[in-house]
């Protein structure tokens, strides 16, 4: 990284949670996600996300939409973190570097009773990963089928916060976003690494 984004990076992470929003809006305003351009020839189209929602991006194409989360991947006390050897033995996860990321929302809180902090299946349809802690490129993203990802044990209603990434594509993440566009809306069923 230049000394720029280093600064703007350490500047990040000293602000505060409405800041950050403030910084991530005026970001989406000039920099789409990597892969969202090359979509456009494939007749996808992004749409402006209006509010506070559930997914940072919105795709459409005729009849079909498509909204992408997208989350940085996790890392522990500077470095990439990796899945935890006990978590990989309960799943099939293949003998090669898995990484974590977190997916819940950065802001909490409670509506009705209900914790507002956690995703439910069915917030967003794509999950985008930034893979920039462990290849230092800002463009190098993973991407899996939302409905994919693990829910948690005591609600499998909702996700599970820390989820399992492949550092190379397989068959449950792929570094391809038109190819996980396809996973989605052929509607196949999966779990991860299971």
């Amino acid at each position: 990284m230049s000394e720029l984004t280093d600064e703007a990076c350490r500047l990040i992470e000293q602000a505060s949670e409405e800041e950050r929003r403030i910084i991530l809006a005026y970001i989406r305003e000039r920099v789409p996600i990597h892969a969202l351009p090359g979509l456009e020839e494939y007749g996808w189209q992004a749409v402006k996300v209006v509010g506070e929602q559930s997914y940072d991006f919105f795709l459409e194409r005729g009849n079909s939409q498509v909204r992408i989360q997208v989350k940085l991947q996790r890392k522990e006390k500077g470095e990439p973190k990796e899945y935890a050897a006990k978590s990989r033995a309960a799943l099939k996860c293949p003998p090669v570097t898995i990484h974590v990321v977190e997916v819940q929302k950065t802001r909490s809180g409670v509506v009705d009773g209900e914790k507002t902090r956690p995703y439910r299946f069915g917030d967003f349809d794509i999950l985008a990963v930034s893979l920039h802690p462990s290849t230092g490129h800002w463009e190098r993203f993973a991407f899996t089928v939302g409905s994919w990802l693990l829910p948690r044990k005591n609600d499998p209603a909702l996700i599970e916060i820390m989820q399992p990434v492949a550092a190379t594509p397989d068959e449950y993440w792929t570094d391809d976003l038109g190819q996980c566009i396809e996973w989605f809306l052929e509607g196949r069923t999966k779990r991860l690494y299971s």
